[in-house]
């Protein structure tokens, strides 16, 4: 391939990457300018966490360094920029890669890939929301009171937001397991029987799963490895249906 040949697939893939950045620069700006509130929200199961167990300073966190109150608004306007324009990254990926695609590649694309996102974000938001919720003032509260009377919780904002958004993530990630289940079902690298078969070596695989993504606690292990064991279940049960018994698989 030429320059010649490669000039005008670097100008589309210049200009597609001008219409992200165009529709990130908003997102972003609004997103840093009320970056208070969405970090507080974030934070805000740490600070009733701080509150209950009786931490004098129980109503905010703190910054050590004179710069990380700012690198913490920029991270999460980067985040927040990432997250909601994400829909409009994927497009522009699209009009991009689609001239390349032969018709029924995209015909493939269609009929896998938006359901993929629509279900795949839909699970996602449902682990964030687990997290969230469930998770973090349960482990929280365990975490806090570790060190007992003698010791005092002084949570800082910059490692606090990292932590968060591993953690969201994690399980967010997590919870799609149904959904990576029914794709490789689909494509005859699995089925029920053979998940069934592994069903020992999943559990184990869950947990460590479990232990790393989650904080430090037995609590919070057991709280991300419990629906992760029903999903795995029910990915069984949908591995049935989409690659029933006896049926042939590239996996064997």
């Amino acid at each position: 391939m030429t320059w010649e040949d490669l000039k005008p697939h670097l100008e589309e893939l210049a200009r597609r990457s001008i219409y992200i950045f165009i529709g990130w620069i908003p997102v972003f700006i609004v997103a840093w300018y009320f970056w208070k509130d969405i970090y507080f929200w974030m934070a805000t199961p740490l600070l009733k966490a701080l509150k209950e167990v009786g931490v004098s300073n129980g109503d905010k966190l703190i910054f050590t360094h004179v710069t990380e109150a700012f690198t913490v608004s920029v991270k999460v306007g980067f985040f927040i920029a990432f997250v909601f324009t994400f829909p409009n990254t994927l497009y522009q990926i699209w009009k991009f890669v689609a001239p390349a695609l032969k018709p029924e590649e995209k015909e493939v694309v269609h009929k896998f890939a938006f359901p993929f996102l629509f279900w795949g974000t839909l699970l996602f938001l449902a682990g964030v929301a687990f997290a969230y919720y469930v998770v973090f003032p349960i482990s929280f509260k365990v975490l806090l009171t570790w060190g007992g009377i003698e010791t005092e919780a002084l949570p800082k904002m910059k490692e606090y937001l990292s932590f968060f958004l591993k953690t969201v993530i994690a399980f967010g990630l997590a919870f799609n397991l149904p959904v990576y289940i029914y794709y490789l079902a689909k494509l005859d690298l699995i089925n029920g029987d053979s998940l069934r078969e592994r069903w020992r070596q999943a559990v184990v695989f869950i947990f460590i799963i479990a232990a790393i993504f989650t904080p430090p606690d037995i609590f919070s292990q057991f709280l991300l490895a419990i629906p992760l064991l029903i999903l795995f279940w029910v990915s069984i049960l949908i591995a049935d249906r989409v690659a029933p018994s006896g049926r042939k698989f590239k996996g064997e």
